[in-house]
């Protein structure tokens, strides 16, 4: 479905609702800025065309101009469906590459049968994504993460890496040669779930890792679902407490001057004597 379609009135609603929340992050983080070039990487999933129909929609209303570029990483899965996303895309108008890299028999290769392979497949498709965007004048690198992404990752790494981190919502990379930017981190996947739903999407089901039932990943949102229907409204208010730092009421020295508090203390007031 594309958007010379009539939407119902109910997706139209949660279309102005997504888009609201995407201008937002944008302008809360400065994800774009007039003359971007902007990357979308899109894997064929629910959240990255999400992302491309949000940035198409409010590119058409910005303030500022900038370009789009979808990009998708053929990883040469057995049964990748490759006619899919440029038909799609040729129909939409949108410009477009596909880069064909064989990253999939590499991770077979090396990663053990039974081991997660989400690392290395991570790896390899961020490397190629990072030289194309090197090679071809982008600016920004967008990713279709969302916020039960984002909360996901911290409990994955206060579990499992005994860190207090996330995903945040811009970033530069390790080479610092470019920014990555996540417009969806507002919308909760729920949200975007209707959507894609709504707007009849050609979703791609990731066939190299969706087998993998155990991964960390999968039970970090199972326990936050469950949350959800006990208590509703936790994720965003875990969400909300990413947001809302106080580096004085946690234990890194690196980010908080503890040993320079004593400097700080106020000296006591001093009082006259009263007389006998």
């Amino acid at each position: 479905m594309d958007g010379s379609v009539t939407m119902s009135r109910t997706l139209a609603r949660l279309q102005a609702k997504l888009r609201g929340q995407v201008g937002k992050a944008i302008e809360d983080y400065a994800m774009i800025s007039a003359g971007d070039r902007v990357m979308v990487c899109l894997s064929g999933g629910k959240d990255s065309y999400t992302l491309l129909d949000l940035l198409l929609s409010l590119k058409r209303s910005a303030p500022v101009d900038f370009e789009i570029l979808a990009v998708n990483l053929d990883q040469k899965q057995p049964g990748f469906p490759a006619h899919v996303l440029p038909e799609y895309l040729t129909a939409l108008g949108v410009p477009f590459h596909i880069i064909e890299q064989d990253t999939y028999s590499v991770v077979k290769r090396v990663i053990p049968e039974g081991r997660t392979m989400c690392g290395l497949c991570s790896r390899l498709r961020r490397g190629a994504l990072y030289r194309f965007a090197a090679e071809h004048g982008v600016t920004k690198i967008a990713l279709g993460h969302h916020r039960d992404d984002i909360v996901e990752t911290l409990f994955l790494n206060l579990f499992f890496g005994g860190r207090l981190k996330a995903m945040a919502p811009k970033l530069l990379s390790e080479d610092g040669r470019h920014v990555v930017i996540r417009p969806l981190a507002y919308l909760p996947e729920r949200d975007i779930a209707r959507y894609a739903r709504g707007r009849g999407f050609p979703l791609i089901p990731c066939t190299l890792c969706g087998s993998q039932a155990n991964l960390q990943r999968l039970a970090v949102k199972r326990m936050l679902a469950d949350w959800e229907r006990t208590q509703p409204g936790r994720t965003e208010s875990i969400f909300s407490a990413l947001r809302h730092i106080e580096p004085g009421s946690l234990a890194d020295a690196r980010l908080f001057d503890f040993a320079g508090l004593d400097a700080r203390r106020l000296a006591p007031a001093v009082f006259p004597k009263t007389p006998a």
